[in-house]
């Protein structure tokens, strides 16, 4: 009989995978864009897809979805497929960084709050790396906050990582004021009594 450790969070691209499949560069680099916010350079999303792609495949995955949670009260999801035709007939399956992080779902068909017109759809998904990817029905889900052209939260995940930020960048500085420097990011987490509990590391 199959034990729950046996399949728990078995689908999920988590910190124990990243550390299996990436180059010990390459998880570095990514954690610190996770837990600090630094910039994702190119080649560490490319190496990032890459083993994703790979993971996803060897689970039955032929497909990816930047999934996301517009004002609507209920999930999205934009597919694209890994595979590619080749010259010869044959298909390759590719996945790369700049799938990865940044999508293009039609924003029209959804709404924005009276922020833009129906008629523009300019909507961008892009990877939240603070979530993990998961693997469901043969798709590879990359968790994504959903915004606009020109920055407002079309959303309800980029209003949440805003205020996480604020958070963090104001619970530094006061940490500074009382002569903590060694703390380098706050990560903040709800309880079941809706309280904030700020964890610095």
């Amino acid at each position: 009989m199959e034990k729950v450790t046996d399949y728990f969070g078995s689908m999920v691209f988590d910190d124990r995978i990243m550390k299996a499949t990436l180059s010990e560069k390459v998880y570095k680099s990514l954690k610190r864009t996770i837990d600090r916010g630094t910039p994702l350079d190119i080649s560490v999303a490319n190496a990032v897809a890459a083993a994703m792609k790979d993971w996803a495949i060897e689970l039955g995955a032929t497909h990816y979805t930047h999934w996301f949670q517009p004002m609507t009260g209920v999930t999205a999801e934009k597919h694209d497929s890994f595979i590619s035709p080749a010259p010869d007939g044959r298909v390759i399956m590719e996945f790369s960084g700049k799938e990865l992080v940044k999508g293009e779902p039609d924003a029209s068909s959804f709404p924005s709050g009276g922020l833009r017109a129906t008629f523009e759809a300019r909507g961008y998904t892009a990877w939240d790396p603070t979530s993990y990817a998961f693997v469901k029905d043969g798709t590879l889900y990359i968790p994504t906050a959903f915004c606009s052209y020109t920055g407002e939260a079309l959303d309800k995940k980029v209003p949440l990582l805003r205020s996480m930020e604020a958070i963090n960048k104001q619970a530094l500085r006061i940490l500074k004021l009382f002569g903590n420097t060694k703390v380098k990011s706050i990560k903040t987490s709800v309880g079941p009594e809706q309280e904030y509990f700020p964890c610095g590391s």
